[in-house]
Parts: C-alpha cells; sequence; structure tokens
C-alpha cells in the first residue's frame, strides 16, 4: 500500500535533513579559527616579587586574553553564533609549514620575553638598576608574502646572518645593507633551547628599493639581570600582549598605588624602552574586561584604541603610548567614591 506524501511528512523530512547536514558540519573542521572572549583575569596573584606583596585594597590590575581554537564548517559558514567572535584565516594562527605545537611553544616563548621585559620597565622607573645587554634581535611579526613565512616564527631570535653576528637591529640592517635583494642568506635562529639556521630569500624594502630586508617585523632581544626575583606565572597563557598589565603589577606590589583602588584592565606588549607597542584580538578583550566589571581599560593609542572605543559600550577606554602614560593616566583619573 502507498503512503501518501502529506505537508507534515515533507517538513518532517526537512528538519531531519537539516539536522543532519548542521551534524556533519559540527563533525568538520574548517580552515579557518575562532578568536572568542574570555574574561580578565586579576594579575596579583600570578606575579611575586622579592620584598613587595600583593595589595588588598578594593582594586587591581587585570589582564585580558582572547581563546583561540579551530573552526568547524558550520561555525565557518556562520560565525555570528558566537557573540563577538572573529573568524581568521588558519595561517594567521598556525603558519604553513609549523604544527600547531610549534606554534604554541612560539606563543609561550614571546610570553616569557613579555614577563622580563614587563619587570625590567617596571623596575628602572622605581630607580633598580637592570642589566640589559642586546644578544639578538627577536622576530615580532612576520610577513606573509615573503619567503621568511614558512621559516619564521614569532619569538625567534636572530643572531647571526651569513655567519655575521647580530646582536642588534642596528647590526642586523647593516649586514642587510650587503645584501642584494632576493639573494639568500643563512639566517642562524634562537629558538626556545635550540640554534637552527634558515635559507631566506630577502625582499626588496619598499620604503628604499635597493635595500634587502628578510620579512619581519624586528624587536630588540637582550639577556635580562634583575637586582631583585621577580617571577610570573602565566598558566600557560602565551603571547606578548599581558606585558603592560604585569609592568603595572610589579609596581603595585612594591609599593606605589598604581590602581588608585580602581580595577583596571591592561593590553599592550611591553619594549624595553617603555614603548607600549598594539597587540591582536582587541575586540574580543574588550568584552573580557566588560565581562569582569572593571572600572578603565588601558590599550594601545592608534588602531587598537579606535577598536576598543566601539566595542567599549560604558567601559572607560584609556589610549597609551609608553609605560610612563599608563601611570599617568591612571594617577590623575578623577578619584572615586
Amino acid at each position: 500500500m502507498r503512503r501518501l506524501l502529506t505537508p507534515l511528512r515533507v517538513v518532517s523530512g526537512i528538519v531531519v535533513l537539516l539536522a543532519v547536514t548542521v551534524l556533519i558540519l559540527f563533525s568538520i573542521p574548517s580552515g579557518d579559527y575562532l578568536l572568542l572572549p574570555d574574561v580578565a583575569h586579576p594579575v596579583a596573584p600570578l606575579v611575586r616579587v622579592q620584598g613587595g606583596r600583593p595589595s588588598t585594597g578594593p582594586g587591581g590590575i587585570y589582564f585580558v586574553d582572547v581563546i583561540e581554537r579551530r573552526a568547524n564548517e558550520f561555525e565557518r559558514l556562520f560565525p555570528w553564533i558566537h557573540s563577538h567572535a572573529t573568524l581568521v584565516p588558519a595561517g594567521l594562527i598556525v603558519p604553513p609549514g609549523t604544527s600547531g605545537a610549534a606554534a604554541q611553544a612560539a606563543d609561550l616563548r614571546e610570553m616569557q620575553i613579555s614577563q622580563q621585559v614587563a619587570a625590567a620597565v617596571a623596575l628602572r622607573r622605581l630607580g633598580y638598576h637592570v642589566v640589559v645587554k642586546p644578544d639578538g634581535v627577536i622576530v615580532d611579526a612576520v610577513d606573509l608574502d615573503t619567503d621568511a613565512y614558512r621559516k619564521l616564527q614569532p619569538a625567534d631570535v636572530i643572531v647571526a646572518i651569513d655567519g655575521k653576528p647580530t646582536p642588534t637591529i642596528v647590526k642586523l640592517r647593516e649586514v642587510l645593507d650587503r645584501v642584494t635583494p632576493r639573494d639568500t642568506v643563512q639566517v642562524r635562529i634562537r629558538r626556545g633551547g635550540k640554534i637552527v639556521t634558515e635559507p631566506i630569500r630577502t625582499v626588496d624594502d619598499p620604503q628604499e628599493p635597493g635595500h634587502a630586508l628578510i620579512g619581519f617585523a624586528p624587536a630588540q632581544a637582550a639577556h635580562i639581570k634583575l637586582p631583585i626575583r621577580v617571577s610570573i606565572d602565566a598558566q600557560g597563557i602565551g603571547g606578548p600582549s599581558a606585558g603592560l598589565a604585569f609592568a603595572l603589577e610589579v609596581m603595585q606590589q612594591l609599593g606605589r598605588n598604581v590602581d588608585q583602588g580602581r580595577r583596571v584592565a591592561a593590553t599592550g606588549e611591553m619594549e624595553l624602552n617603555g614603548a607600549v607597542s598594539p597587540i591582536g584580538g582587541v575586540k574580543q578583550k574588550i568584552f573580557d574586561a566588560r565581562k569582569a566589571d572593571v572600572d578603565v581599560f588601558l590599550v594601545p593609542a592608534g588602531d587598537n584604541a579606535r577598536v576598543a572605543r566601539r566595542y567599549a559600550g560604558p567601559l572607560r577606554v584609556i589610549p597609551v603610548r609608553t609605560f610612563g602614560e599608563a601611570l599617568q593616566a591612571l594617577a590623575t583619573l578623577p578619584r572615586t567614591g
């Protein structure tokens, strides 16, 4: 006996088909990553400073981070199912030819460097003598359109080019001035506890035609000797963007009323000269801060600050270019209560 094709059966079939399709899409990993908000974390429990102690007042310093994970095909098609998410190509998180474990290790190296620099900047500000000896050039970011993209990792330290030492950015540029663009150079790299050498084809400097570049943004690496012990446990979180928050907390624990009784979230990479450099994931980080109900959010000036203000809602955003500006901004805020 033939069963009639009723409207109810048609709708039921469509619903089942859609459900199966959604399940299949959820099970297939895509080629993209999702950036998702976390929540701002208090820094005080993570920092120990010799002779210092965490503040017991009502305020506190907070750092913000971003959850990164591979999107499935459904999330790639409909990323808006997650609040405040950003979809990015996998190559921006895990460069081609690099494993996920290697990318995570690079993030952790960046965090370790960030901790050292933050402690050095804070202690110098307090008048301590900090010994800083240049020992290479850090790979801060890699140009996606160069040979370096598949061979360098963030937080690599370049120590020599074609056998010539490069302890400083100036020395690196001097060595490259003797190279013709599109020539291949042997780049000696300190990567974690290992030394590796990579052949990398240089590119023409768009700002100075005829000058060779490797294809990365440089930062100064240095051996830092602190006059007192500072230990920071980032609990497996990688990247350099917590540097500003760490530096503020070191000062707070050494008796400076940095937060002025406020809950202060901060993001930004610290440079040895005290500059606060731009970071990624600002959209997600502003929502981290909002979820933690902080009073103010310190963020690198420029594009980072513009994005933060776009999503800040009632949260006060303070753009800063240097560590000194951050301290001044906090010290001159109107008193609470």
